[in-house]
């Protein structure tokens, strides 16, 4: 039985980690942490200390587009490891539950 993470190879992700490292350095990821707010909590963080995320990461099939990257606070994207965006709102929500 075939998985999902079975077509994904080392190869594509260290290829698209070089993508995203290059689109760090980018005037667009600049301006986008400029603003100084996490995607995910909206927690207003010092630009330096934003991170990039992947919305759909790496893991699991994800790229490294402008479509796909977000600033994040280190505690969000910890947090939210390798979860699709609709696994990630169903752990909030049982957090915000307890």
């Amino acid at each position: 039985m075939a998985h999902w993470f079975d077509t994904i190879d080392d190869a594509d992700i260290r290829r698209e980690r070089h993508k995203a490292r290059d689109l760090r350095h980018s005037q667009w990821w600049k301006r986008r942490c400029a603003k100084g707010i996490c995607h995910y909590c909206g927690a207003a963080t010092a630009p330096r200390e934003l991170t990039m995320d992947h919305i759909v990461p790496l893991a699991r099939g994800g790229k490294s587009t402008k479509g796909n990257l977000v600033p994040a606070c280190k505690r969000c994207n910890t947090q939210k490891r390798q979860m699709l965006p609709i696994e990630w709102e169903a752990y909030l929500e049982r957090l915000s539950k307890r």
